[in-house]
């Protein structure tokens, strides 16, 4: 009792059960001890992480440096060349060629145009073909792989002479005949050289050889075809047809070949510009775009499957560390430490495999990218996004397969741990 007449209440104890408390530099410590405890496995472990990172970071930094090179990688003559195609009436598909005789000077008088000439497969008759001597058997096997070309066609071609020379205006005008072949048909014809003035036959017509062609820069068939002039083809087989209707090819200086095609229509047949068809050449930042999302697509599957399998290897890992330590994690636990504390060591260590998979995958994947450009003499191009993310990507796929062991270990009791 107290002098005012009150009874004291008694104090209760003072002692609390104190929390236990797993201090951040504890886990940190904790969790690259597990890892050091068996360095062998742990380096295992991570590889699949090291390889899905290393592969993330080199497929993006590979398809940034290779897009930047892909302009280049387009070849500057095909993106300055213009085809015509002749569509013709629709309504009446049996008119002759909407070509005018002066096609090839209407359209070299276009600004930015270099040479151009109209072209056509010429139709042979049954059983005629390209013999290297007035009879034997023909080497075509009747397939048409005689063009009947102005000379406008060779020059816009660019070919790369082994011998002799292309015809010119002259030989068109005066129906010489004669004929320039590709390296690949004086090949099967036996024609070596020019100094004995060589001739072919297109069925029963001899045409002199003046050249061989061994490479061309525009328009590779020729290659493997016998081109005459077109007049002499008018006058041995008629003109272009239906079936085999003639086209124009067209070289011009660079960033004008949009141009001409928008133009080339027009200054065909100001009445009847529908009857032509200007083929530009493609668009070089479009095919880059589709090149690079094709490639992106492709690898990253790839990067995310190595993730998996990194994923799958720690989650494995881990579960077992998990059944090797029970005696390990029952001590803790009788020891005052809580499920969680379990659940977070473990996740740690799974989760410190996952970042350093990550960081010597990131690693890898930079020298990759970097030795391939300066092997290739390209500019590297990294992404720091990329860079910087990959080792996230690391701890979060290392936290992902640790989730479920992590589980199992708090799951464990003290007691039944330490009876093992």
């Amino acid at each position: 009792m107290t002098s005012g007449g009150r009874r004291r209440r008694p104090r209760r104890a003072a002692s609390r059960v104190e929390l236990s408390r797993f201090a951040p530099r504890d886990l940190l410590s904790e969790a690259v001890a597990g890892v050091l405890q068996r360095p062998g496995r742990s380096a295992l472990t991570a590889l699949g992480t090291v390889l899905g990172i290393g592969t993330f970071v080199a497929i993006l930094g590979l398809t940034a440096t290779t897009s930047s090179q892909i302009d280049s990688r387009f070849n500057k003559l095909t993106a300055t060349e213009v085809t015509v195609e002749d569509v013709g009436d629709p309504e009446d598909p049996l008119t002759g060629t909407s070509f005018p005789d002066d096609a090839a000077s209407r359209i070299e008088a276009l600004n930015g145009v270099e040479h151009a000439g109209v072209y056509w497969p010429v139709a042979l008759a049954e059983g005629e073909g390209v013999r290297s001597a007035p009879v034997g058997a023909s080497v075509t096997e009747n397939e048409t792989q005689v063009v009947a070309a102005s000379s406008g066609v060779l020059r816009a071609a660019a070919p790369t002479l082994q011998q002799g020379r292309i015809f010119d205006s002259y030989h068109e005008q005066s129906a010489e005949p004669v004929a320039v072949i590709g390296s690949g048909m004086a090949a099967r014809l036996g024609i070596t050289t020019l100094s004995t003035q060589p001739a072919v036959f297109i069925g029963d017509r001899p045409f002199t050889v003046i050249g061989i062609v061994s490479d061309v820069q525009r328009k590779p068939d020729l290659l493997l075809s016998v081109v005459i002039p077109s007049t002499v083809a008018e006058d041995g087989w008629g003109g272009p047809g239906a079936e085999a209707p003639a086209k124009m090819l067209i070289s011009t200086a660079l960033g004008a070949a949009t141009q001409i095609a928008d133009e080339a229509p027009l200054a065909l047949d100001p009445a009847r510009p529908g009857h032509f068809k200007a083929v530009p050449p493609p668009d070089p930042k479009a095919l880059r775009s589709t090149v690079s999302d094709d490639l992106n697509q492709l690898f990253l599957l790839l990067a995310a499957i190595c993730l998996v399998i990194g994923a799958v290897g720690i989650a494995n890992t881990t579960l077992v560390a998990v059944l090797e330590r029970t005696g390990e994690i029952g001590l803790r636990r009788a020891l005052g430490a809580r499920g969680r504390h379990i659940t977070t060591q473990f996740l740690a260590e799974s989760g410190a495999l996952g970042a350093l998979g990550g960081l010597v995958g990131t690693s890898l994947g930079v020298i990759t990218v970097v030795s391939v450009a300066a092997a290739r003499e390209w500019t590297p191009v990294v992404h720091p996004v990329a860079v910087l993310t990959a080792p996230a990507i690391g701890l979060a796929t290392g936290l992902l397969a640790g989730l479920y062991p992590s589980w199992r270990a708090s799951l464990i009791e003290p007691a039944e741990a330490l009876r093992r």
